[in-house]
């Protein structure tokens, strides 16, 4: 598992007297997740980018950390159709995508479309399958469409898949593939809960929440597909200063460069960490984009695009310290 960054941990900011509708919608999001989730802001912060910012989402931690629960409440929050696909060892791709179904009565094939065909797509314990099926993900997470028997279909607008993931080092995972681990905005660790929020999770399943059951937690959907699509073309309006671009260019060309990487951060990863800042930023209530912005999501946005030496690994560095490293030593603009 990736150790923690170095990085505080990320609290949505309130929205302020002059929000936007949509910066509004989706401060009341967050707290309908907080109805049912104690104590990951972080995470729930990154989700909510992701879903700004039109990308997927990995989530990676031991079992018992509230992968699963903190997308279902996301889900529970948003009018979306939304699907869950247990991941397991004989898992076939056509079970994700869907198949043609010979159909006696006409004597013809007929499509039946997979769970892939929502909005919401969450992927449980993506890992726990051989990358064959892991790979079915990855047209339609580049492309938002699947090719069945040669014909391109197209899935809906919005479509966001969040999947979770058990640490590499336990039985039975499969690596995820360097090129399908790239189609993710983000890869965002959950860590064990603080005191405190432990003590809260202990109260609420003391009282009547059931985790099983999430309309004991009384969350409402707050937000559907055009809220989320209007989100989205102000955040995409969001200014991003030249200084600021170069920041982020030679952020990414920092990681090619270390001597402890073999493979640095891609051109794609630039465009992921722009998208996380305008997003983070637009959550802020702004409407231009700050360094603080590109540096606050820049561990989840980019550790999962580097590969380590070997020899580094041995030594005990790891893929997010690296960002911090990256981050304390490129300059920052002013």
């Amino acid at each position: 598992m990736t150790s923690p960054s170095f990085q505080p941990p990320l609290t949505l900011p309130t929205p302020g007297p002059g929000a936007s509708q949509s910066q509004q919608t989706f401060a009341r999001i967050a707290g309908e997740v907080r109805k049912a989730v104690v104590g990951q802001e972080s995470v729930l912060a990154g989700l909510l980018v992701g879903l700004l910012a039109d990308g997927h989402v990995l989530l990676e931690g031991v079992p018992g950390t509230a992968k699963t629960l903190l997308v279902r409440s996301l889900s529970a929050s948003l009018a979306l159709d939304n699907k869950r696909i247990q991941f397991t060892p004989d898992l076939m791709p056509g079970d994700l995508t869907g198949s043609l179904i010979y159909q006696s009565s006409t004597g013809e094939f007929s499509f039946r479309p997979g769970p892939v065909f929502t909005e919401l797509l969450l992927a449980d314990e993506i890992n726990r399958t051989p990358p064959k099926t892991q790979a079915a993900l990855l047209e339609a997470m580049a492309e938002h469409r699947v090719t069945i028997d040669g014909e391109s279909k197209p899935l809906p607008d919005p479509f966001m898949v969040i999947a979770t993931q058990n640490p590499v080092e336990y039985e039975g995972t499969y690596p995820l593939p360097e090129a399908q681990l790239d189609r993710f905005l983000l890869k965002i660790n959950m860590p064990l809960p603080e005191r405190n929020a432990e003590l809260e999770v202990l109260a609420r399943h003391a009282g009547n929440f059931d985790p099983n059951d999430l309309s004991t937690a009384n969350i409402n959907a707050v937000a559907g597909s055009n809220e989320i699509i209007a989100a989205r073309k102000e955040v995409r309006s969001v200014e991003v200063h030249p200084a600021i671009q170069a920041y982020i260019v030679d952020l990414v060309r920092a990681t090619r460069t270390a001597p402890s990487v073999e493979i640095g951060v891609s051109p794609r990863g630039g465009t992921a960490l722009l998208r996380t800042a305008q997003a983070w930023a637009w959550l802020s209530g702004r409407d231009y984009c700050t360094p603080d912005d590109v540096k606050s999501l820049a561990v989840q946005a980019l550790t999962h695009r580097v590969s380590l030496r070997p020899e580094a690994e041995l030594d005990g560095l790891t893929a997010s310290r690296l960002i911090d490293t990256v981050l304390t030593q490129v300059p920052v603009p002013r």
